[in-house]
């Protein structure tokens, strides 16, 4: 254990002391915030007043489109040749066929890709027309119809929590963030176990240390090092980004959301009818009823995410080092990544599954297989579905541990051959092969 904590020091305090990790340390957060954020501000601009053609040979729509300060209605009867659209003053040019209250279909042709906001504005002041012109061809009262039209709100109760509504859906999106974190970490820091496994085999300093300490040694305190390092890492760029991400937003978008701007949107009935359309929409006695479950659940939570961000990494990154160790270039990496990355993928993949049914079969079968659990269990945690089945849950981390032990065992065997190889291209047979070495 003392060579090991060792190892640990020396893989620590070197990557600390490194001006690359000082400088990815600050540069990290800033890029991530400052991305996003100017993302999101950028997302939020409009590129100018777009001037809509609305060909209505039918004159159902004529004068009766509403207009915004960005999309302004421009009407004719005729027919349009593409290249007179081209030389025209309009942006987007829209068809309403003749048989539209048919097929509910319009063609939509454009200079420049309008927005998404353009495209719905576009979309709901047609259906809104199209809507009251049905309603009179069929001799219904359009007064009467909004009077009777239901927009269906549905709320989720668990049987099992005294009749409290369930916010399952909310929480998934919750457990899909601390998945992706994971996924995000076990790649990043991963592949630098890979990387400083290959720098030492080629500066031969390798050589040096296998003399005195065990492979399996070697290998645990390289990954618990450089783990330490990622940790470190990662939980000052999550409060540096949080606290640039909050600054960034706070200055450039101050205008988009003055409180009298949203006060006023939030009171329009357009607003308000959107709203009741969502069916996971929560109003403030709801907000503060899920952040009390979820408040309720954090230790555990925490534990879980800590104990398979922890886990899913230490697992990984041993494979990741037996990759190192095997290859002496990047280039030869790529036949060995696959079988590594493609497990992660799919717990991506099953992920998405789990959200929708968080006790299918394969979301409990994948949330037990130690390469996709780190990820799918998440999930199950945060939506509090994990927790009513403990057995699952603690099969699923001791399998965990065990995998991680075997696996870095087996690396260490890998480790041991492959490091001293030189100049021989590996192939998975020669691989095989080393697992089996006495020594």
């Amino acid at each position: 254990m003392n060579k090991i904590g060792l190892i640990i020091r020396r893989e620590f305090l070197t990557r600390v002391r490194k001006p690359s990790f000082l400088i990815m340390t600050l540069l990290g957060p800033l890029l991530i915030a400052g991305g996003v954020t100017l993302a999101v501000y950028l997302g939020l601009q409009e590129s100018g007043i777009q001037n809509v053609l609305v060909i209505d040979k039918s004159h159902l729509v004529t004068k009766k489109l509403k207009e915004t300060d960005k999309v302004k209605f421009f009407y004719d009867h005729a027919d349009w040749s593409d290249s007179t659209f081209k030389a025209s003053p309009y942006n987007v040019m829209v068809d309403v066929n003749e048989e539209i209250l048919v097929t509910n279909t319009i063609q939509l042709y454009y200079k420049e890709l309008p927005s998404i906001n353009t495209q719905r504005t576009i979309q709901a002041e047609l259906e809104k027309v199209l809507e009251r012109e049905k309603l009179r061809l069929n001799e219904v009262d359009p007064d009467t119809y909004a009077r009777i039209k239901t927009a269906l709100k549905m709320h989720l109760f668990d049987i099992d929590k005294e009749g409290r509504r369930s916010f399952d859906e909310v929480k998934a999106f919750i457990g899909l963030f601390f998945a992706l974190l994971i996924y995000m970490f076990i790649f990043l820091y991963g592949v630098q176990v890979m990387r400083g496994v290959m720098e030492e085999k080629q500066n031969r300093i390798v050589e040096v240390l296998v003399s005195s300490v065990k492979p399996f040694q070697l290998m645990m305190g390289k990954i618990t090092g450089i783990a330490m390092v990622g940790l470190l890492q990662f939980v000052l760029w999550v409060a540096l980004t949080s606290g640039l991400a909050t600054v960034g937003s706070a200055v450039l978008m101050k205008d988009r959301f003055d409180p009298a701007e949203v006060a006023r949107l939030q009171g329009t009935a357009e607003v308000q009818a959107e709203l009741q359309k969502s069916p996971a929409a929560l109003d403030q006695s709801e907000t503060q009823q899920l952040i009390a479950e979820i408040t309720a659940e954090m230790p555990r939570i925490l534990f879980c995410f800590l104990f398979y961000f922890i886990g899913g990494y230490l697992l990984y990154a041993s494979l990741f080092a037996a990759i190192g160790a095997a290859v002496d270039t990047e280039t030869d990496v790529q036949q060995f990544m696959l079988p590594v990355t493609l497990p992660m993928v799919l717990a991506i993949i099953i992920s998405e599954m789990a959200m929708m049914n968080p006790d299918g079969p394969a979301v409990r079968w994948f949330s037990l297989i130690p390469l996709t659990s780190p990820v799918v269990m998440m999930i199950r945690v945060v939506m509090g579905n994990a927790f009513d089945n403990p057995l699952l849950l603690a099969t699923s981390m001791v399998l965990l541990v065990l995998t991680f032990i075997a696996t870095t065992w087996l690396a260490g065997r890998i480790y041991r051959t492959g490091i001293l190889m030189y100049g021989k291209k590996v192939s998975w047979k020669e691989l095989g092969k080393w697992l089996f070495y006495k020594g």
